[in-house]
């Protein structure tokens, strides 16, 4: 099951403010846009908020409108549309991105923190050529995948599992075990390059 992200906010906080509901298809995965309320300063969106860029001098915070859903310390944006069930895909197409993070977040992780830093949020990170799953700032190494330019995620809510996956080979490279308490959303973070998204997708076959 997919929630607009405020809607999502609301099982958390009291006077979140709600979105309309996204109706999703029994194999289509969630359709989403990134959250500009959450982005961090140094990051842009772009194509109707489904890629983020960064900046390094970025927006003077002083010129963004006062928000609390946003991430005040590191380079973070949260999509706007939340899981609380089932099995959804969506993928991420990289351009000249040599640091960046991808994963999921509950919907109400510090604005002060950054995904992978603290324990409700599960992501695999890329720096240095190298990928790696991150939680509570504790890395693994995953073997399998070289240099990106497109990946595919895999979240299953029941399963509490997230994957990531090899879009040329339609793959799970490496499977990270979740600990899903309430509603989750795409989350993004990055320090060089532009990362695009792609949702609304179906769960390709055999995964």
């Amino acid at each position: 099951m997919a929630l607009p992200f405020a809607r999502s906010l609301c099982l958390c906080r009291r006077g979140a403010k709600r979105l309309g509901v996204a109706a999703t298809e029994a194999r289509r995965g969630i359709s989403f846009k990134l959250e500009e309320k959450t982005a961090h300063s140094s990051l842009l969106l772009f194509k109707g908020d489904t890629g983020v860029k960064y900046g390094m001098v970025g927006l003077e915070p002083t010129k963004l409108a006062l928000n609390v859903e946003r991430f005040r310390e590191w380079a973070v944006v949260l999509a706007d549309t939340a899981v609380t069930s089932g099995r959804h895909y969506w993928e991420v197409t990289v351009k000249r991105s040599q640091q960046f993070r991808i994963g999921v977040a509950d919907v109400d992780m510090s604005r002060d923190s950054c995904i992978g830093v603290d324990d409700r949020s599960w992501v695999f990170t890329y720096a240095q050529r190298k990928w790696h799953t991150m939680l509570a700032n504790e890395k693994a190494p995953v073997e399998g995948m070289g240099q990106p330019e497109k990946v595919g995620l895999l979240l299953e809510y029941e399963a509490q599992k997230l994957s990531l996956v090899d879009v040329n080979r339609i793959a799970v490279v490496h499977i990270l075990q979740t600990d899903f308490r309430g509603p989750v959303v795409p989350a993004f973070a990055l320090w060089d390059g532009e990362l695009l998204t792609h949702s609304g997708l179906e769960v390709p076959e055999g995964l």
